[in-house]
């Protein structure tokens, strides 16, 4: 049975994808003189920002990051909660479960992207990148969150919307559920579960508030 909901951010909680993606395009734009599609920064969706950064590959490092946050303000209103995600915490709050966030946001990019929006009340355990040195897809930040908050691999389901996201959970021994609200290419990612829309994620409790594997 699970007892433990942990949860991404990005394209789970909060549809960031047009922010993230679009900061990153005009950073590559303005400070290096490259042209690059939207589509074709996908890959950045999902990891630290600093492994995008490697991938693209540009060398200096902190200096890149601190003008992609600064370029992502411009982009803040086009960041919302997806549709579900409160009535889903609210009811997951009545049951006698545990919930958490495991993420690639930085501290900072927690404080200033998902803080806003006023659902940290619901996570008492929380894992950024800060907190590991390494991550997604390793499985390094869900063995941290395991660790500190005292729960059990067995009885604890990740929920993310990337492969990412699976490869962590399934090298973790922890079942994985996709978010299909957030998810770009879902026959590519062999999840135990695959959610329609927030709310389907109740459908994995039953009466007395324990969820059934």
């Amino acid at each position: 049975m699970y007892n433990t909901f942990i949860f991404d951010i990005d394209g789970t909680l909060i549809d960031t994808e047009q922010a993230v993606l679009s900061s990153l395009q005009k950073l590559l734009k303005v400070d290096y003189d490259r042209d690059i599609d939207l589509k074709d920064l996908n890959f950045a969706l999902g990891i630290p920002g600093m492994y995008a950064l490697q991938q693209l590959g540009i060398d200096d490092m902190n200096q890149a990051l601190d003008r992609w946050d600064s370029f992502m303000k411009e982009y803040y209103s086009t960041i919302d909660v997806f549709s579900g995600i409160k009535e889903l915490l609210d009811e997951l709050k009545k049951q006698s479960v545990m919930k958490g966030v495991v993420t690639s946001k930085t501290d900072q990019e927690f404080s200033h992207d998902f803080v806003p929006f006023g659902l940290t009340g619901h996570f008492p355990h929380v894992v950024c990148a800060d907190d590991t040195e390494l991550h997604k897809p390793h499985p390094e930040p869900l063995f941290k969150f395991l660790e500190i908050s005292g729960a059990d691999a067995m009885s604890s389901i990740y929920i993310g919307d990337t492969i990412y996201d699976y490869e962590c959970a399934r090298d973790a021994g922890i079942d994985f559920g996709l978010a299909l609200w957030g998810c770009k290419n879902h026959e590519a990612i062999p999840a135990k579960y695959k959610f329609e829309k927030p709310l389907d994620i109740l459908t994995l409790l039953h009466e007395e508030g324990t969820v059934t594997r």
